[in-house]
């Protein structure tokens, strides 16, 4: 990180990836109400979800005598409005104080390269010069975690109906496909459905081992034992599915899939959820955490209420996130009466990602054969819908060139924004 990086960053950052902290211990010490209600705002966030937080007036006095018999956290913030040599006499007298292994970011108000360099000299982690805003600081704890030469952190990306049978579980799997496929990136889709979920027959799978195996051993979940349970389906693309067996009864606990998806994250770049339509702890928790959520919705007033409905609820719980997509399916189904794109952008506030035209025969094919889209004809515009949906969802320029379809000005525009 150079001081000019830390200079020009932005309260707000619409669709940056900013990996999630561990489990760890924040404290802060603040000279403002300002910073402390940024910080806050900041320890609401569902990246800093994990993380223990703790506020305090009075700065690096009041650090150094709070750490005089207590033993430090992970993570200490320090905000000063001392002048250069008072904040590092503060923060040579808080080293002797500070356990090691302590991590300390510094909220200061001087704009002064040879104090940042002094700083880090020291063994500061990070300065932020204020005033600061929830995503300055939701960056620099979590950038703590994130070194650049340490394994990336996988983006999740939920998809979920906004009500039973509209497809959803078909989009998830033909755009993690899409991700692997032609975009090249190491994907695996997790099947969340467990009685019912259809990714090892759309996958055309049938492992031995699968979701249920670790869901139900939360004492064994690590990366390598995740890794184990996957099934290869193509190059980039992994699976892990669900028993889809009425056997046993399937409630979880809020945090049953907590370590399941931190094992996925930490092994793998992209994780495509394929969440059922419930609405309960865990699939709540689920989509809060999510990196980005898309929302497939068909063109009827019971879609409408309830992704709006979804939406809203979203939208204020995730403040600093970008807001989730949707995308209507099954549109243009004959002698079946709509609510058109337009209405819904109007209700809803915003465009749809994608239209997906009603096509039976395309689609009935691929679920019988137990393949995607792309697969059957690489050229439909399904297809290509597709494609560009994981550009969007990722981030990323596709590394095959394909042909325009009707929707690129949208996903162009999309792209742009995010």
């Amino acid at each position: 990180m150079t001081y000019e990086a830390t200079r020009t960053r932005q309260s707000a950052a619409d669709g940056e990836h900013i990996a999630p902290a561990p489990r760890v211990s924040v404290q802060a010490f603040c000279e403002t109400v300002e910073t402390a209600a940024a910080i806050q705002a900041a320890g609401e966030d569902r990246r800093l979800g994990k993380a223990h937080l703790k506020i305090q007036m009075g700065g690096i006095a009041a650090a150094v005598e709070a750490y005089r018999t207590a033993a430090t956290p992970n993570v200490i913030i320090i905000e000063t409005e001392g002048r250069n040599d008072d904040i590092l006499t503060g923060l040579d007298t808080l080293a002797e104080v500070c356990d090691s292994g302590t991590r300390v970011v510094v909220i200061g108000h001087q704009n002064d390269v040879l104090l940042y360099r002094e700083l880090t000299r020291r063994g500061v982690s990070d300065y932020l010069i204020s005033p600061v805003g929830t995503l300055d600081v939701v960056r620099a704890v979590c950038g703590l975690f994130s070194a650049p030469d340490a394994k990336p952190v996988g983006r999740v990306i939920a998809v979920v109906g906004a009500k039973g049978g509209v497809g959803a579980s078909t989009i998830a799997h033909n755009i993690a496909f899409a991700i692997g496929r032609d975009l090249q990136l190491d994907t695996v889709v997790a099947d969340l459905d467990l009685g019912f979920g259809t990714a090892g027959l759309d996958f055309n799978q049938d492992p031995p081992q699968g979701i249920a195996d670790a869901v139900f051993s939360p004492d064994r979940i690590d990366t390598n034992f995740v890794d184990r349970l996957l099934s290869k389906c193509a190059d980039h693309l992994s699976l892990l599915t669900a028993p889809a067996t009425l056997d046993r009864v399937y409630d979880f606990s809020t945090e049953s899939f907590d370590s399941i998806i931190d094992a996925l994250r930490a092994s793998m770049p992209f994780v495509v959820l394929d969440l059922p339509h419930q609405w309960t702890g865990w699939t709540r928790r689920t989509l809060m955490a999510a990196d980005d959520i898309l929302i497939v919705a068909m063109p009827d007033l019971a879609n409408l209420r309830n992704a709006k409905n979804m939406l809203d609820l979203l939208k204020a719980a995730r403040p600093n996130d970008h807001r989730p997509y949707y995308l209507l399916n099954n549109v243009g189904v004959p002698k079946r009466p709509e609510i058109s794109s337009a209405d819904f952008a109007k209700a809803l506030g915003d465009q749809p990602v994608a239209i997906i035209p009603f096509e039976p025969q395309v689609f009935g094919a691929a679920a019988n054969n137990g393949q995607m889209i792309a697969e059957l004809s690489a050229s439909h515009r399904t297809a290509e819908s597709f494609r560009q949906l994981a550009q969007l969802l990722t981030g990323r320029s596709e590394s095959k060139k394909s042909k325009p379809s009707l929707f690129s000005p949208l996903f162009d525009k999309l792209l742009k924004r995010a």
